[in-house]
């Protein structure tokens, strides 16, 4: 690898690892853990490597990839990490529920808005909950959800006070999704930097460095508003083109994962807000 390329590589993984490194200080991890996982997703990307290129994977040659010992690299493979998973799938159906609510015209009111939903019957939440969020039962979605500031229930019903999901108030599902949305950006951008211009995904952003702190304010609620309309469209299209187990489908068919994500970043953002 060239002096260029080492270089542009260790400055943009240096640019990562520094606000990471914010949230693990923050979160009280040390280094030492940090290291842990480091080498262990160094062994685990180099096993998937090897299979992918057809090469057989064995520990030596897992041991040449890395720099590790055969001994470190093969404890590492052996190592258990929790990914997440069932903190992925709750996240999923919380969020799937919350679309469905603003998307599905049995959910919106008579001026196609989300409406307040009674918990049984027709157009009720239970529907609502049976219908997007697989075998959660109501009561932990509606739990969820009102813990997170995203409804409220009352006498008349279950009301949507946020349009989009977001666990704040469980902050192990919120570090899940540093995990989930940060690993889903670096991968495409991996995908983009090797694969040729016909083959490349989506990747792009809008800046300027010249904007007048007084107008910050209005643009975020400008970014956020049409952003939230944008992610909206795409669910409905997604949903819309679901397999689902309970329907007979072509044989070729397979279900497969798509995301897009939308993020905004100011240079306010990491300033100490009583500063």
């Amino acid at each position: 690898m060239s002096n260029d390329i080492q270089n542009a590589l260790s400055s943009a993984i240096f640019k990562i690892l520094k606000p990471l490194a914010r949230v693990m200080l923050h979160h009280g991890m040390a280094y030492g853990s940090f290291a842990e996982l480091a080498r262990k997703a160094f062994v685990d990307e180099s096993l998937e490597q090897l299979r992918r290129s057809g090469k057989r994977s064995s520990i030596s040659s897992v041991a040449a990839m890395t720099g590790l010992t055969r001994k470190e690299a093969s404890r590492l493979a052996a190592l258990d990490i929790d990914t997440g998973l069932n903190s992925d799938r709750r996240y999923n159906r919380a969020v799937r529920v919350i679309t469905g609510w603003t998307v599905d015209p049995r959910f919106l009111d008579s001026e196609g808005q989300p409406g307040v939903l009674p918990m049984q019957g027709d157009h009720s939440f239970e529907l609502l909950v049976k219908k997007y969020s697989g075998d959660v039962p109501v009561a932990a979605m509606l739990s969820a959800l009102e813990s997170s500031g995203t409804v409220v229930s009352d006498d008349r019903g279950v009301q949507l006070l946020e349009r989009a999901y977001l666990p704040t108030q469980t902050p192990a599902a919120s570090i899940n999704i540093l995990g989930n949305d940060v690993a889903e950006i670096i991968t495409s951008i991996d995908h983009n930097l090797i694969h040729k211009r016909a083959a490349r995904v989506f990747q792009r952003k809008v800046s300027n460095g010249s904007i007048s702190a007084s107008a910050l304010e209005e643009f975020k609620q400008l970014s956020n508003r049409k952003s939230q309309e944008l992610l909206e469209d795409y669910h409905a299209w997604l949903t819309a083109h679901e397999i689902h187990s309970d329907i007979p489908t072509d044989s070729t068919e397979s279900a497969r994962y798509v995301s897009v994500g939308i993020y905004y970043y100011d240079d306010t953002i990491h300033e100490d807000p009583r500063s």
